[in-house]
């Protein structure tokens, strides 16, 4: 059986230890050079950079998130011993680890950091897909010759240099599908690198809970478990026609994944879907003047990302939660798209009166979504709102005296609230 030693990327035949260094740390499996779909995702990468950048935490429970009214966004293995998760608010995870250390999320430099290792992992194939800032697929299909080595070595050899290079730690899924390959990364954490090979897929599967599958939310999971389906062997004794017509287009993904099959490509330009802002308060508030200021600046913060991807979006959404946890969503459809901070502001804000005396509220959050280009954006002429042309106008020339001066240059007086 194929076997590679993942501390000196040796290759050879079977065996539990590394025949050149000794390593114990060796990869196995029939299929080892023939697999190409990988899914690469960080250990707790926020934590991990925040423990690489500062040694003193190497060995303490770090939680990342938005002070003790927020959620956790990323904790690191030594806090999830204890109990503690992601998207946990943060009173339940100090509740579970009172000794942990609480740290606010610095994106600039986790955003720094994943770059860089972007830019190793399209020196292997330029068909990477990037689902967030600490994982991503690659396709590496054809890509043996370039290297002179299969996949699994270079992914291997990709890992190896995220840690010695960069002090992050990742773990890979390899198999024939993103489906799978996205299920084989999450195996063998930290530090894995999980293979599920074709000849496997159904025996692999067959036991496993339906929650694996990356979409299935606990509203789908209890649709599924009242129609008695709780496994994929529970699945797989399903009609497809039957699924179809109980589940809709969900019934007809659930036949083809229950069976392992999965035709999507791995796409290095996959559309962006939303740009979003929201914030979690330090204390709830109804405060209506509070909460314009934060809806103001986070209709800015959406419109800035906007601009700098060069994107508009047609739908606007409003995001609430109350204080007992409940929670809030609006939406409209413009006319046409936009990109501008005024239009997001005034969209949100006609949203927000329809249920701003719901409060207090402990979550504000505003985003656009059905993106387009942003040549498609803002044009169309508002006879209700005449003005919306020259505050468009003063807009731009804002921006462009903030991009020369710093963004602090020019406040509208709403952002001081």
């Amino acid at each position: 059986m194929p076997a590679l030693c993942r501390n000196c990327l040796t290759q050879f035949d079977t065996g539990t230890r590394c025949p050149e260094c000794a390593s114990p740390r060796v990869l196995s499996h029939p299929e080892l050079w023939d697999l190409s779909i990988a899914h690469m995702d960080c250990d707790a990468f926020y934590a991990s950079v925040e423990k690489r950048d500062n040694p003193e935490l190497a060995d303490k429970p770090v939680i990342i998130g938005g002070g003790r009214r927020g959620v956790v966004s990323t904790a690191c293995y030594v806090a999830r011993i204890r109990g503690v998760r992601s998207a946990m608010p943060m009173f339940k995870a100090l509740a579970l680890c009172p000794d942990a250390v609480v740290i606010k999320p610095r994106m600039q430099v986790y955003s720094e950091v994943s770059q860089l290792i972007r830019e190793k992992m399209r020196a292997l194939t330029p068909s990477v897909e990037p689902l967030s800032l600490d994982e991503a697929f690659m396709d590496l299909t054809g890509t043996t010759r370039l290297h002179g080595a299969p996949p699994a070595v270079m992914l291997a050899k990709l890992v190896k240099e995220m840690k010695d290079e960069l002090g992050i730690t990742g773990s890979i899924g390899l198999s024939h599908n993103k489906f799978l390959a996205k299920i084989a990364s999450d195996l063998d954490k930290p530090r894995g690198f999980a293979i599920i090979g074709k000849a496997e897929t159904t025996d692999f599967l067959r036991p496993k809970p339906v929650r694996l599958i990356w979409g299935v939310g606990q509203s789908t999971q209890q649709s599924l478990e009242r129609a008695g389906i709780r496994t994929f062997e529970d699945l797989l004794r399903w009609d497809q026609t039957d699924l179809h017509a109980r589940f809709g287009s969900m019934g007809e993904r659930l036949w083809h994944l229950a069976r392992g099959l999965d035709h999507r490509r791995v796409s290095a330009n996959a559309p962006m879907k939303s740009i979003s802002n929201e914030t979690t308060f330090n204390e709830d508030t109804g405060n209506l003047e509070i909460l314009d200021g934060h809806l103001w600046r986070m209709s800015e913060k959406v419109a800035d990302r906007a601009k700098a991807k060069d994107m508009a979006g047609r739908v606007v959404t409003l995001k609430l939660k109350r204080a007992n946890f409940s929670l809030i969503t609006k939406r409209v459809s413009l006319r046409d798209a936009t990109q501008t901070a005024d239009r997001i502001y005034r969209t949100a804000r006609d949203l927000f009166d329809q249920v701003g005396n719901e409060g207090p509220y402990r979550l504000l959050g505003v985003g656009i979504s059905d993106l387009c280009a942003a040549d498609q954006a803002d044009r169309a002429h508002d006879l209700l709102d005449p003005d919306a042309g020259k505050r468009t106008e003063a807009e731009r020339a804002t921006d462009k005296i903030r991009a020369r001066f710093g963004p602090d240059a020019i406040l509208k007086g709403r952002a001081l609230r």
